[in-house]
């Protein structure tokens, strides 16, 4: 067998091998395919989770360096460039020639912080019970205005009903000596016609 038909041999087996494997990797894609999605899927939601966990201790380590390791390394610093500086700079507050100690900067300071806190309290506390005793001012000369015209209204219902009741009993009299006439009437009328002398 000649080496050229040799080797058409070997290219179709090939091809067919080839085509055999292209078709047994599709049906391993179609069978595996949706397994790789829900891995993929997973995946993400792990890869989000991670994260999640991650940022905020990477936040706190970054907190605690600034917090602790940082402020080291800049006194560290700053005392290497003081002790470098062949011409030192005179530090801290001087008064007279003496140096002002920190601590009594730092407490005057505070002191007067203080103060002018406690002045802004009280002028705030007085502006509200000014206010607060201009509206009670207010409530009292609106109760006494109301408590006036009640007694007002009271005094003026009591003369109506006192007028009605002095009407009334007028009226009661006129129609009680109304009826002592009549009643005078008609017994002298019956005794007359009686014969007898009327009552």
């Amino acid at each position: 067998m000649p080496i050229t038909a040799k080797r058409r041999k070997a290219r179709k087996e090939a091809e067919a091998a080839l085509a055999r494997l292209q078709g047994l990797a599709k049906d391993r894609a179609d069978r595996i395919g949706p397994y790789a999605d829900q891995a993929r899927e997973q995946a993400a939601r792990t890869l989000l989770q991670a994260r999640g966990w991650t940022a905020p201790r990477l936040e706190n380590a970054a907190l605690r360096v600034e917090d602790t390791v940082a402020p080291r390394v800049a006194g560290l610093l700053t005392a290497a460039a003081q002790r470098v500086d062949p011409v030192p700079a005179r530090r801290g507050l001087r008064l007279g020639g003496r140096r002002v100690p920190r601590g009594l900067l730092i407490g005057g300071a505070a002191l007067a912080g203080g103060v002018l806190v406690y002045s802004l309290i009280r002028m705030r506390q007085a502006s509200q019970d000014a206010e607060w005793q201009e509206h009670l001012d207010q409530a009292r000369e609106q109760v006494r205005e109301t408590r006036e015209n009640l007694e007002e209204k009271v005094s003026k219902t009591a003369d109506k009903a006192a007028d009605k009741v002095e009407k009334t009993a007028d009226a009661a009299k006129e129609k009680a000596q109304d009826a002592k006439e009549t009643v005078k009437t008609a017994s002298g009328d019956r005794s007359k016609e009686n014969g007898r002398p009327g009552r």
